[in-house]
């Protein structure tokens, strides 16, 4: 008698909203699990499940989004991608050159620095091989 009367729970684009974080984060959960698996089995049981999430987070977000309860982006101005692109271009460049100016300064034949750090043999007493007490 009084359900007719009642207040939702809370809106249904937030209700959907709510879901479709979980499944991002869900899924998410899932990519990093099945990285991580060392057992083949496991990595294919949490890549299946990761598929079936992907999966009903599309259909949640094609629904939103036909329901106009989702916004998607906006579309970004190709001077704005271009802009990004030129910067991870330069940024990679810079990390490519510290790496080859760092592999350079190791000598090929024994690696005795890096950088700041200086390679220091172990004593005498400490290269001893096990059981020599």
């Amino acid at each position: 008698m009084y359900a007719s009367q009642q207040q939702p729970f809370m809106p249904d684009g937030d209700l959907a909203y709510t879901v479709l974080a979980d499944l991002k984060r869900v899924t998410r959960e899932y990519a990093t699990a099945a990285t991580e698996s060392v057992c083949p089995t496991v990595r294919q049981q949490f890549t299946q499940l990761m598929n079936t999430t992907l999966a009903m987070q599309g259909e949640l977000y094609t629904a939103m989004t036909q329901q106009k309860m989702y916004n998607a982006a906006s579309p970004a101005l190709r001077q704005e991608i271009d802009k990004q692109f030129k910067q991870y271009q330069s940024t990679q460049q810079k990390t490519n050159q510290f790496v080859q100016q760092r592999k350079s300064a190791i000598p090929s034949q024994s690696p005795q620095a890096f950088g700041n750090w200086a390679y220091q043999p172990a004593p005498q007493w400490q290269q001893q091989p096990p059981g020599y007490m």
